[in-house]
């Protein structure tokens, strides 16, 4: 019976897996480069190469592990969508995430990145507030844009919490109302 080698876990894979192992574990600031790379048996170099920094590696992994589970809910979407309609197509992904405790992490991550580092280059543009400028019809787009930051800053620090235990269902129904008042009013 032949020998099936297995294909090896290219290095940028690896390092994704073991950094989401290790923030999973630890707290942000307490995982570092070269543990990523210790755990992923690559080169103390290798972040830098694949990804440029430990920030830019999280926005990779964030990108890989999340973007996916907004695609469809966002993309169902119609053009001049009720708000209630818009704000359940943001938050069911993120009530579905909060209940895996890894999703919780992703979350976390999410959160940190965007509150310390706004001006992060995300790829695709998957969190441009551009697209959101025209989903609120009765307002113009710069002030639909400025709703639409502060909803998903508020959605961000709620769900992103450090204390690892999911929302309630009354924790959700009450940031779901609050957040639609807010887009609705005039």
């Amino acid at each position: 019976m032949p020998v099936h080698a297995t294909t090896p876990t290219p290095t940028r894979e690896r390092l994704l897996d073991c950094a989401e192992e290790l923030f999973a574990k630890a707290p942000y600031d307490t995982v570092s480069v070269r543990a990523i790379c210790a755990a992923a048996d690559a080169n103390v170099a290798a972040v830098h190469y694949h990804f440029g920094t430990k920030e830019d590696l999280v926005v990779a992994l964030l990108g890989d592990r999340l973007v996916p589970r907004w695609a469809t809910a966002l993309e169902s979407l119609t053009p001049g969508a009720p708000v209630p309609e818009l704000v359940d197509a943001v938050l069911h992904p993120f009530t579905r995430i909060q209940s895996e405790e890894l999703g919780r992490t992703h979350l976390r991550l999410l959160s940190r990145l965007v509150a310390d580092a706004p001006q992060t280059q995300w790829p695709g543009g998957w969190t441009s507030l551009r697209q959101w400028g025209g989903t609120l019809p009765h307002l113009d787009a710069k002030t639909a844009r400025a709703r639409w930051a502060l909803a998903f800053d508020l959605i961000l620090t709620t769900f992103g919490r450090a204390d690892h235990r999911p929302l309630s269902p009354d924790e959700i129904a009450a940031l779901r109302a609050f957040v639609i008042a807010g887009l609705a009013s005039p």
